[in-house]
């Protein structure tokens, strides 16, 4: 336990030490801060090309004219098509919008004609269409002698609120599904990105060493096994300190950055209430998500996504460690060895998407249970509230996957550490888990 405690704090110290590792957790809110900035002046951005437009209405659609987009200007005229063609250049028009009568009042589709000598941007054709649809609209209600208000009731919102069988069962109200579905992502997401993120700084750590030799010295002092535990503890230790200090700069840097551009965080970041909410006020539905938040039982939540993340951590690395150690300096040559880890973990990333649609479906319960899976898995069917049993179970089977892959590698590993000059394979390593 000594010489495991030794390991453990040198890997730590060495690398909270290094100057990569203060910038990175230093740069990182700097640079998250910064990207807030851009994006909101990005959001804020209005383009200054002033788009002037001619429409030719044949169709007497604009009889009380049409209004004006920030940039965009369009005015009715009565030349024919012909005479601004011909001048075109002289009109300063960005191009022409023929209305043509729109026919039949049963017919749905309907065909403008706009003349121009450059292509449809993204910013124009929405609003180009959006007056055509409005304005038929109108013409339609109008020749139609139908009634507006009428035609508005037809468009009925609907709410269904859930409700719980038996007392003691907690269903919240309908949001809440989202708002689970929303942080069992963000959790898998976490989960997905740290997995590969400390899974490789623990390869790159124990090929750096066999690389420079180190480990030969240190091999003569201390077990193989517990040399790799050390390494796998410490490192993951020098993530969860990175996570923490970021957890702290981050809203700090948010704070800060509001304050000094006097961002309206409310505007920006709160978008158009999504049309299954109905007209609900953004500070209203905002409110709404905290209280649905409050609810959710983080007393159960929290503690599990930290064993699921130990678990997923303490496999993976694992995993990596031991093709570290049968690696050599060369990342490519050892591609093929870190293939059959990164492709559980990116297939479990994928089911995550299918189960925090349907969390309680045959392949998220089957995913949730599978050790190379469900440290990614499960915790997005953590705020579903699943049954105790399947976590119980998915829980069992992680924490004994992992101990037998901590063993295979370590069986690797004190082999692989000391091999040098020879490009391995798979089916060889399999053979020095069970070499004397």
């Amino acid at each position: 336990m000594r010489q495991l405690r030794l390991i453990i704090q040198r890997e730590y110290w060495t690398r909270v030490r290094r100057k990569s590792f203060l910038i990175a957790t230093l740069i990182t809110p700097l640079a998250f801060g910064l990207f807030v900035v851009v994006v909101n002046y990005i959001l804020q951005y209005k383009s200054d090309e002033a788009i002037r437009i001619a429409v030719i209405d044949e169709g007497q659609l604009f009889s009380g004219g049409i209004a004006d987009e920030e940039n965009i200007f369009f005015k009715i005229v009565d030349t024919d098509l012909e005479t601004i063609k011909e001048n075109f250049s002289s009109f300063d028009y960005h191009g022409i919008l023929v209305t043509p009568p729109p026919g039949n009042l049963q017919q749905q589709k309907y065909n403008a004609r706009y003349y121009t000598d450059q292509k449809l941007t993204l910013e124009l054709e929405p609003v180009l269409i959006d007056r055509l649809r409005t304005a038929l609209r109108k013409h339609k209600i109008a020749a139609l002698n139908l009634d507006e208000r009428s035609l508005e009731a037809l468009n009925s919102q609907v709410d269904i609120e859930p409700k719980s069988v038996t007392p003691e069962a907690i269903v919240g109200t309908s949001m809440a599904g989202k708002i689970a579905a929303v942080i069992g992502m963000v959790m898998a997401f976490f989960m997905y990105i740290t997995v590969f993120i400390y899974g490789m700084m623990v390869m790159r750590s124990v090929m750096e060493e066999k690389t420079n030799r180190i480990v030969e010295v240190m091999i003569s002092s201390v077990k193989p096994f517990p040399l790799m535990l050390g390494k796998i503890i410490g490192v993951g230790m020098v993530g969860l300190t990175q996570v923490l200090a970021w957890a702290i700069l981050v809203p700090l840097m948010l704070i800060g950055v509001n304050l000094i551009f006097g961002f309206d965080m409310g505007a920006t970041n709160l978008p158009e209430t999504p049309p299954e909410f109905g007209d609900v006020d953004p500070q209203v539905l905002a409110a709404q998500i905290m209280t649905e938040l409050g609810s959710f039982n983080w007393w159960v939540i929290l503690p599990l996504f930290l064993l699921y993340f130990l678990g997923g951590y303490f496999m993976y690395a694992a995993l990596f460690a031991a093709v570290g150690s049968a690696m050599g300096d060369d990342l490519g040559e050892g591609q093929s060895l870190t293939i059959p880890i990164t492709i559980p973990v990116i297939l479990a990333f994928y089911i995550t998407i299918a189960a925090i649609q349907s969390p309680n479906s045959g392949l998220a319960i089957w995913a949730s249970y599978f050790p190379l899976f469900s440290p990614i898995v499960m915790p997005a069917r953590l705020p579903f509230d699943p049954p105790w049993w399947e976590i119980t179970i998915s829980l069992i089977l992680l924490i004994g996957t992992c101990i037998g892959l901590i063993w295979l590698s370590g069986r690797i590993y004190r082999v692989g550490i000391l091999l040098y000059g020879k490009k391995v394979s798979l089916w060889e390593m399999s053979k020095w888990v069970f070499r004397k």
